[in-house]
């Protein structure tokens, strides 16, 4: 089986040469690929960074891994794969003996191949069992949230990371359902989400269930948190100079990476009527462009599912900038 998922795993790349080109890679770089997937955006980084650049490609996913060990051997010496989280990156880096790194891109959400695959239970589209696990020798599943989490927590998790506006009936939905039986595959939530929208809220627009699927795999894979904690590490391992590479897909994701860069960028705090600065605040960097850049329509074309990426990019400045 892990034989025919390795062989499986193809993954069309969102904004490849864009996210790439906005960490602007050369001969002898050091790069990280937080999130490894297909190895679309690694394999570039290798590119752009020969002969003698080195990428360091982090992914939870053991297929992911294992798919990417033949890129090892078509560059020898200059790929390292980490099984890891990227909120791990600082601590794994350290262990590598990695000090620092002049590039980090980040490409987030769920991959193609594990999207496709049923029995990662991500889908609803597909029969499967509720799981939703990016790396699964994480103990909490899908299963689990949606059978034993009460129902105001059920309820927030789907308004905060679905932003949908019915997660009260859909909560109240799935704890009346599970009190008849365990809720055990992804079709069957489906349905049970798909009845406690209104009928005319259903006649148009994507699949009823998407932001409730959305919800529980951001909580089960702890997404957001994770987030923070990889950007924030990234930027303490980034050299002077470096950049930072963020795709993302939805708006959550969208506007922790923005407010996070404008924390960043963000110099002087006094009020306005100080004649001269008393807080000493300098910027840390500065965003590379002041508005995400989208896929092209040639891109969305080929791909739909990039419809909805946006990639923000953030220069660490020299220490003499500052």
């Amino acid at each position: 089986m892990a034989g025919d998922e390795t062989l499986a795993f193809a993954h069309e790349t969102v904004l490849l040469e864009e996210a790439v080109n906005a960490l602007q890679p050369r001969p002898g770089g050091v790069y990280v690929d937080a999130t490894l997937g297909g190895g679309g955006h690694t394999t570039r980084l290798l590119e752009r960074s020969a002969p003698d650049g080195a990428v360091i490609a982090f992914d939870q996913d053991e297929t992911a891994i294992a798919h990417a060990e033949l890129l090892k051997q078509r560059y020898p010496g200059r790929l390292t794969l980490v099984k890891a989280n990227f909120a791990e990156m600082e601590e794994r880096l350290r262990d590598l003996g990695v000090a620092a790194v002049d590039g980090v891109l980040f490409d987030l959400g769920v991959s193609s191949p594990q999207f496709d695959r049923p029995e990662r239970g991500f889908s609803y589209w597909h029969e499967g069992p509720l799981d939703m696990r990016m790396d699964r020798d994480r103990p909490l599943d899908a299963r689990a949230i949606v059978n034993e989490w009460d129902e105001q927590e059920l309820a927030r998790i789907i308004r905060e990371y679905g932003e949908e506006k019915f997660a009260a009936s859909i909560a109240r939905a799935i704890v009346r359902a599970r009190s008849k039986k365990p809720i055990e595959t992804t079709t069957e939530l489906a349905e049970i989400v798909k009845r406690a929208i209104p009928a005319a809220a259903r006649r148009s627009g994507p699949h009823p269930a998407r932001r409730t699927f959305q919800a529980i795999r951001m909580a089960v894979n702890d997404e957001l948190g994770a987030l923070e904690r990889g950007l924030e590490a990234a930027f303490r391992v980034l050299n002077p100079g470096g950049r930072l590479s963020v795709i993302t897909f939805h708006s959550l994701e969208d506007r922790a990476v923005k407010r996070l860069f404008q924390t960043w960028a963000k110099g002087c705090v006094c009020p306005p009527e100080f004649p001269v600065c008393q807080c000493g605040r300098k910027p840390l960097g500065h965003m590379v462009s002041r508005k995400p850049v989208t896929p092209s329509s040639e891109e969305l074309e080929r791909n739909p599912r990039a419809r909805s990426a946006k990639l923000r990019a953030f220069e660490k400045l020299d220490d003499g900038e500052r």
